[in-house]
């Protein structure tokens, strides 16, 4: 296997990332990737594609038509190959924020009151809010609550809230602030054994190398393509039998539509097209760990037709999850010791790079939005503020308008970035 932590690797990543041809970003070191990574290759190549050869109406009786409609199928396919479930789970839309907004209005008239909810207070709000609203209409929300000092959520304590009333659990894989790799699988199950549904934000995981979720088996999982080197859509994986069974959210005359009964407000066509780059993506990481050199998919972004996609093995895609997990460890560990060896700031969640996500929220005495503005000087992209955890933060005793400090990387970070990054918080800080 190549040495994927190498620089070599590094360049080679960064070669399908055009973002780090241009100057004006190639200068910079990015570390606001929890709120938008750059666009790998082969989504742009797929999406430039779309637009100029069928920017028309797909699933037409021109040819035209009919390729960009293959073209936005082969995304279908090829998403739900790299998450190990069937096609007929993925549904594209706007946003995850929109799409829980449009479950949520789904699921209310199946809703009774005394029927319960259980939230998390450590979630985006878009996987908490859309859910606390049905408490309108008497359903009982129940909160299952981070840890007030590290927020971390245990999973006992979500023991003692499921009881029979409880309909549905909305948890996340991962906070985009505590960063911690909640344990999905075992929650799942545990959701489930209660008679519940679990729906599961994935936003601030997939980023970090697609999830099994053949594995995890949530009966819904959430998460952003334009925070996974994609278009800006969102990507709703839910089991078959259950989209089915919710009333139509669509026009009345598409209700025998499976994949339109759940997006009404589908995004346009050619982001739906690029998708399947996501997955022509991690498969070249794949490729790479071969050593072949080439950098180079066996399998071709602009085919629609390409056989290799019906394939059924999902081991480029779990491989290319191992690798950028052990490379984004290795880039973290540096900076954790770093932030070991400063008393004045608090990190939220673990310290140990194995337990989590390169989502890194620091607290201190300076906002966070002010010291993003000062690191910006330095040539360092980083965010500060509370990220629409505003619940989470106000339970870690911070004010949500000073906010924190996050500083988000992904696999196609360098190690000389996080050097730049510690120095440049060194001056800023004081060394």
């Amino acid at each position: 296997m190549a040495d994927f932590s190498s620089e070599q690797a590094t360049q080679q990543i960064r070669a399908l990332f055009p973002a780090f041809g241009e100057k004006s970003l190639n200068e910079m070191a990015f570390f606001e990737n929890a709120g938008g990574s750059y666009m790998c290759s082969c989504s742009l190549e797929l999406l430039e594609n779309y637009l100029r050869k069928t920017r028309v109406q797909p699933y037409g009786a021109f040819a035209a038509s009919i390729a960009g409609g293959k073209a936005m199928d082969r995304s279908f396919r090829r998403i739900a190959q790299a998450l190990n479930i069937e096609s007929d789970w993925i549904h594209f839309g706007p946003s995850t924020s929109m799409n829980t907004y449009v479950l949520s209005h789904a699921f209310a008239p199946l809703l009774r009151a005394g029927d319960a909810i259980i939230v998390t207070n450590q979630d985006h709000e878009a996987n908490s809010g859309v859910w606390r609203r049905l408490a309108g209409q008497g359903v009982e929300i129940r909160e299952w609550q981070a840890d007030p000092e590290s927020g971390h959520l245990d999973p006992n304590d979500l023991a003692s809230l499921l009881d029979e009333r409880t309909r549905l659990v909305a948890f996340p894989h991962v906070s985009n602030i505590v960063g911690e790799i909640n344990p999905a699988t075992g929650i799942c199950r545990m959701i489930r054994a209660a008679g519940a549904l679990s729906i599961v934000d994935g936003v601030s995981y997939c980023p970090h190398g697609l999830p099994d979720l053949g594995h995890i088996n949530p009966d819904i999982y959430l998460f952003s393509a334009y925070k996974t080197f994609g278009p800006h859509i969102g990507v709703m994986a839910i089991r078959p039998s259950l989209a089915a069974s919710l009333p139509n959210q669509g026009h009345y005359f598409n209700d025998h539509k499976p994949r339109y009964r759940l997006t009404p407000a589908g995004p346009d066509h050619a982001q739906i097209a690029a998708m399947a780059g996501i997955a022509d993506y991690l498969e070249r990481i794949s490729d790479m760990l071969d050593q072949t050199g080439t950098g180079k998919s066996s399998r071709t972004g602009n085919d629609a037709d390409n056989a290799n996609d019906a394939s059924n093995d999902d081991e480029h895609f779990r491989r290319a999850h191992d690798a950028i997990r052990t490379r984004e460890t290795a880039l973290m560990q540096p900076l954790l010791d770093w932030i070991g060896s400063r008393p004045e700031m608090r990190l939220i969640g673990p310290q140990t790079p194995s337990q989590r996500m390169p989502t890194l929220a620091l607290d201190l005495k300076t906002p966070g939005p002010e010291l993003a503005r000062r690191l910006a000087r330095h040539g360092i992209m980083a965010g500060g503020g509370h990220f629409y955890a505003h619940r989470l933060l106000e339970r870690l005793g911070i004010d949500p308008e000073h906010g924190v400090l996050r500083l988000s990387f992904v696999h196609y970070t360098s190690h000389n970035d996080i050097t730049r990054l510690i120095n440049a918080l060194n001056r800023e800080l004081g060394a």
